[in-house]
């Protein structure tokens, strides 16, 4: 298959109410894909269906074989009643050699960090260090729930910054859920904006000018997502199904 992984009508139904409903996406190779849409609107559980964690009630989740995926979940609170370094939880995934260790290390600007207790970083260094244990093993594919949500505006800044140069840099995708519109839809490929279902997708100064993203998020949303630029020098291919 030409897509990294492929979903194809997913339903996920819970007590008669859909949490998805007819849900279809494609993630190709180098695409970054940015999902929105307000609280309870399935994001996350549409990240653990295509991961495997979850099991929709209808649908089809189609993968490329083998395919390596490296992922951020949306909370991870360190257990302060077990102290570990940074250096040792990193070090608990396998297949990695000292050599990508340091690499991943300094480019995720976490060098200075590895002999502390992990239960002691700061939120910006915590999730420079999740970024980095996912981006060991070189993954295909990294999936990101609400990466940013525990941080200030410099720290949130920093992460994006970080995350598209990282996206600049390697043969990746990205495939992320986030609230941080106004960061986002500056820098990311292709936005889906769901609520249960897919109500709009595409480039994210197309989605913003949708009715659906207009009545989910208002005017003066949509008013700011007009206005910025989208300057990546890459190709826009559809690959999302409505």
């Amino acid at each position: 298959m030409s897509s990294l992984i492929q979903a194809k009508d997913l339903e996920v139904n819970r007590q008669g109410k859909y949490i998805l409903q007819n849900v279809s996406l494609s993630v190709g190779k180098k695409d970054f894909i940015t999902i929105i849409g307000p609280n309870g609107a399935g994001k996350s559980i549409l990240l653990e269906c295509l991961m495997g964690t979850f099991m929709p009630d209808k649908g089809e989740i189609d993968k490329k074989n083998n395919l390596s995926i490296g992922y951020i979940p949306q909370n991870f609170n360190p257990d302060n009643s077990m102290p570990i370094s940074v250096k040792r939880f990193l070090m608990l995934r396998k297949n990695f050699t000292p050599k990508e260790l340091k690499s991943v290390s300094e480019e995720t600007n976490i060098s200075d960090v590895l002999s502390k207790n992990l239960s002691n970083l700061s939120g910006g260094e915590l999730q420079r260090v999740l970024l980095a244990r996912s981006l060991l093993g070189n993954p295909e594919l990294l999936i990101l729930d609400e990466p940013a949500q525990n941080l200030d505006i410099k720290n949130q800044l920093n992460f994006y910054n970080l995350l598209n140069q990282i996206y600049q840099t390697r043969n990746i995708s990205i495939l992320m859920v986030s609230h941080d519109l106004h960061m986002v839809m500056a820098s990311t490929k292709q936005v889906i904006c769901l609520f249960h279902h897919i109500c709009c997708s595409g480039e994210p100064q197309t989605v913003a000018k949708d009715p659906e993203f207009i009545s989910l998020f208002g005017n003066d949303m949509a008013k700011m997502m007009s206005v910025y630029q989208h300057t990546h020098d890459h190709s826009h291919n559809e690959k999302l199904n409505d």
